[in-house]
């Protein structure tokens, strides 16, 4: 694949990054991009490695090195044929994906992997530019409605596919737009909501459609659904997030991450948010307890509300700075990871556990107590560490326990796994029959890739199911 002898000659190059005291003052997307003609040198880097290990640790085993090749022979139209042959949205998965498929690039064995996501993007954005991206609704409608519950991607997905095998499909949201987390969980400094919106017009071309400001469970029940659809999809997402529980909780000023994010990208997106719901970092000593991608995204956003000083917490310890030989390759690695967030500025404290909360006379947060710990699995306190830093704001960004139970899931009675997610078997359909559930609702928290190849398998099983 590409040029025989590219990955000794070339060497990997990627989208840069604006500069940093330029970005931290707009909400516009953190790349620049990479001029065609090196974008198709990079694909020439590609190698004929034989057995093409980025396939498996893509959970949508995209056709890596297909489109590799043929972005290095200028073939860009049947690139973005074999892109989206396994994949609905790559312009998502180009910009918050980590990446899993570059960590098992066999190149990566010994030098830099192959850039394949830079060339991802660069194809997709491509294929917009020039018009190749149209609607292709299905020859005939099969007469069979399905409900899909969330319009994260897993959802979004799954509609595409089903509305292209003939069915109706219905799409419930209970925000006021379509996109999930991608929507109002990922800051547009990290994908600009263009990229949902032309897909919508897609869809709702392809005969999807679209109820948003409509809470399946509160406003359309359990059994509405079961009476109106032959069947439901459920991809709400794992929305519950973790909080901490220690002494000071109560204290105003201390807010989950997902209380955070969307207001501001309601304002980015030009909405009116009142003063009194209105979360700003600016001016404030932030702390962030969280050290993965959500509490990456509170870092950036603090940047751009111009935060006092931003402190991010993270229990486990520093990761290495390369790969760890507990993770060879092909595996995802253990090792350190610094987003364009960490580029801008802030402290990140490792091997940290919060331990109390303090506040003012006025009930503020003022300040919180903490201990460094030792090694998971104990996390034990190490005596003698123990600090006290201000803080007058604190984002809880540690992850999230699963899907929320009360409300829909109750109404449905759907069995749950030992996780507290919602079982489904092999072909995805829970306990309930003709109830379906993918992405995180099923699998718990996860990489927007496995929401997408999510979405796609349970579209699959449902197409077959109602073919009957």
């Amino acid at each position: 694949m590409g040029k025989t002898t590219g990955f000794m000659e070339f060497q990997r190059e990627t989208f840069g990054r604006r500069p940093v005291a330029e970005r931290v003052n707009d909400w516009f997307e953190v790349y620049q991009p990479l001029p065609e003609e090196r974008v198709r040198t990079q694909g020439a880097r590609c190698m004929d490695c034989g057995v093409p290990f980025c396939h498996t640790g893509c959970p949508l085993t995209n056709l890596i090195p297909d489109w590799n090749d043929l972005v290095y022979r200028n073939r860009w139209q049947a690139a973005i044929r074999e892109l989206h042959a396994t994949n609905n949205f790559p312009e998502f998965t180009s910009r918050v994906c980590p990446a899993p498929c570059e960590s098992a690039c066999v190149l990566g064995i010994n030098e830099p992997p192959v850039a394949i996501k830079t060339i991802e993007r660069s194809i997709i954005d491509h294929a917009w530019s020039e018009g190749w991206i149209r609607p292709e609704p299905p020859a005939e409608s099969t007469g069979k409605r399905v409900a899909v519950i969330g319009s994260g991607p897993a959802g979004l997905a799954a509609a595409q596919q089903l509305a292209r095998a003939g069915h109706l499909v219905t799409v419930f949201e209970k925000a006021d737009r379509v996109g999930g987390l991608l929507r109002y969980g990922i800051p547009d400094f990290k994908m600009e909501k263009q990229h949902i919106d032309r897909r919508m017009e897609q869809l709702a071309a392809e005969g999807v459609t679209f109820r948003t400001s409509c809470h399946v469970g509160v406003d359309v029940s359990a059994a509405d659904l079961r009476r109106d659809f032959h069947a439901v999809l459920l991809a709400g997402g794992a929305e519950q997030p973790r909080d901490l529980p220690i002494p000071g909780r109560q204290l105003k000023g201390i807010h989950f991450a997902m209380e955070f994010l969307p207001l501001n990208n309601r304002r980015a997106a030009g909405d009116s948010v009142p003063e009194s719901q209105w979360i700003s970092a600016a001016g404030r000593n932030v702390i962030i307890i969280g050290g993965g991608d959500t509490g990456a995204d509170c870092l950036g956003t603090s940047h751009r509300h111009k935060a006092a000083s931003i402190r991010q917490f993270e229990i486990m310890p520093r990761p290495p700075e390369q790969r760890a030989g507990s993770t060879p390759w092909p595996l995802w690695p253990l090792m350190l990871r610094s987003e364009s967030s960490h580029e801008e500025g802030g402290e990140r404290f490792w091997s940290i556990l919060t331990t109390e909360f303090l506040g003012d006379s006025n009930g503020h947060v003022r300040a919180l107590k903490t201990v460094d710990v030792g090694p998971a699995p104990t996390f034990e306190p190490i005596p003698g560490t123990e600090r006290e830093f201000p803080a007058d704001l604190i984002l809880l960004a540690m992850g999230f326990t699963g899907p929320v139970k009360n409300g829909l899931l109750e109404q449905l009675a759907v069995e749950l796994d030992p996780r507290g997610n919602v079982k489904a078997a092999d072909n995805y359909m829970t306990s309930v029959d003709g109830v379906f559930a993918a992405g995180d609702m099923r699998r718990g928290q996860s990489l927007v890739v496995w929401a997408i190849a999510e979405g796609r398998k349970a579209a699959g099983n449902i197409n077959l199911w109602l073919s009957r």
